[in-house]
């Protein structure tokens, strides 16, 4: 595979080598290998992290100005080769067109966010406090921060993470899925060509070896994670222990609460394109439906409607509603919990498996799957299946279906349909979990609000981008004044107070 190109580091604003193996980055559409990505550990990081040690102090003493200044840049640039990021995502993910379109925005509305950085990084102030003394709260950056993220939105996450870091103050370095790095790449040459002196940006391709790396070195102060929730388990752990400030975000089994007044055609459109789109590969899809009373053979049947309509196939091809799976592997992984799911007595209403896309046989697909009638109890149920198949539970009651809900050991994200606004409050203020949608079926907050859930979906303090991820990059400090002329006459060792 030596005519296949092999993807290069970003250490200290330039390409760079590193890792004595590589792994493949294929085209999930059609299997065929695009890239090979080096596999970098202990030594990249190293390389990457004096490098950003290095540029820090100068860009935290640089003036807000200037860093908004490259954000807007930054935000030009990345608007500007909008088309260049959304057909990596295609050929790399396999999102069709629009979804990734959809990712590639969401990125850059954080972006805009912290273009408003002098805004966002206001103090506080008190006058006389005590006989001439003032008080100042400010916030400073921590220094170097790290960014694990997922296969699943090459684009979007990092530009959760980075756009914020920088802003702040801080040196970043980037370690992207080896699934389908070069989004990644490409957003740091463009963040280079907005003005972003070298070494800020650092991205190192690898695995876990550059992962643990990462997690333990002296060199960096914070890290960021999205992904799994074993994985965001270990990544707490092990990064707290060795001292560092930390948010790992996990997995999900995010439920859709459909009460018996809900509008089935209604409910059933915004169900697919929740629990679909992306062929499911979404930490925000909706995978589990609690249908109430008989509202449930309604909207079972209408999405069942839906899916026999549902084109499948290459992103590139406008006609395609949903594309295949990231890696062949974990297309036999979903396949494998279809197979589960159908042996432990769930329904299976529409069945994925089999699926063949002409002209694209090599591809990882495996089409919408539905089953109705699950328990709780089934592994379809308990596991996260990340792939395009959605569960159906039914609850006799409001009661019963909000307690399948909050008994679930994930709390990402969840949502309501209803028309009884008194039924949404209660369920707003009674679920436990993160992020709530009223008939919405996917409430992503905007970058002005924080993302993140509850229980094993988030393990940390502060949620990513918006107040919580200025919070996350930055270090409060407190300051106390007294000046010449104010100063009380004599020893007083009695302890401060602010009379």
């Amino acid at each position: 595979m030596t005519d296949i190109p092999l993807l290069s580091h970003r250490i200290g604003g330039h390409p760079a080598s590193g890792g004595a193996d590589w792994q493949p980055v294929t085209d999930s559409a059609s299997g065929d290998v695009v890239a090979r990505v080096p596999m970098g550990g202990a030594d990249e990081v190293d390389r990457a992290v004096a490098a950003a040690r290095a540029a820090w102090p100068a860009w935290r003493e640089a003036s807000l100005a200037k860093r908004s200044q490259v954000m807007f840049a930054a935000r030009e640039l990345l608007n500007a080769r909008r088309d260049d990021l959304v057909g990596l995502v295609v050929r790399e993910h396999g999102k069709v067109r629009g979804d990734a379109a959809g990712e590639v925005q969401r990125g850059l509305e954080v972006v805009e966010y912290v273009c408003g950085l002098p805004q966002l990084l206001k103090g506080e102030y008190n006058e006389q406090i005590s006989g001439g003394v003032d008080t100042t709260s400010i916030r400073q950056p921590i220094g170097v921060a790290a960014g694990i993220t997922p296969f699943n939105f090459p684009v979007m996450v990092p530009l959760w993470m980075l756009p914020v870091a920088l802003a702040c103050g801080n040196a970043f370095i980037l370690k992207p899925s080896e699934k389908d790095p070069s989004a990644s790449l490409l957003i740091a040459d463009i963040f280079a060509e907005a003005g972003l002196p070298d070494g800020l940006l650092n991205v190192v391709l690898g695995g876990r070896e550059a992962v643990d790396a990462l997690l333990t070195h002296d060199g960096v102060d914070a890290v960021s994670f999205v992904g799994s929730t074993p994985v965001a388990t270990s990544v707490h752990h092990t990064a707290s222990r060795a001292g560092k400030r930390v948010q790992a975000l996990g997995g999900a089994k995010n439920h859709a609460v459909v009460l018996p007044d809900a509008d089935p055609d209604v409910t059933a459109d915004a169900l697919v394109g929740a629990a679909y789109g992306s062929a499911g590969e979404r930490c925000m899809a909706i995978s589990a439906v609690v249908a109430v009373g008989d509202v449930g053979d309604l909207v079972v049947g209408a999405i069942a409607d839906r899916l026999k309509a549902l084109r499948v196939g290459p992103g590139l091809d406008e006609t395609s509603e949903m594309g295949p799976l990231i890696t062949a592997e974990h297309c036999e992984r979903v396949a494998g919990y279809v197979d589960t799911g159908a042996l432990e007595g769930a329904a299976l209403v529409h069945d994925g498996r089999g699926l063949s896309v002409a002209g694209h046989e090599g591809g990882h697909w495996l089409g919408p799957t539905l089953f109705d009638h699950v328990t709780t109890d089934m592994t379809i149920y308990r596991d996260e299946i990340f792939g395009p198949v959605l569960v159906v539970l039914r609850a006799d009651d409001f009661d019963s279906a909000l307690a399948i809900v909050n008994a679930n050991r994930w709390a990402n994200g969840t949502a309501v349909f209803t028309a009884d606004g008194g039924a949404a409050r209660r369920f707003q203020h009674e679920v436990e979990v993160g992020m709530v949608g009223i008939n919405v079926p996917i409430p992503v907050p905007m970058a002005y609000h924080s993302f993140g859930g509850w229980k094993d979906s988030l393990y940390g303090d502060l949620h990513i981008h918006g107040p919580d991820g200025i919070r996350f990059y930055t270090r409060g400090k407190v300051v106390t004044s007294r000046w010449p002329g104010h100063r009380r006459a004599g020893v007083d060792l009695g302890f401060p107070t602010s009379s």
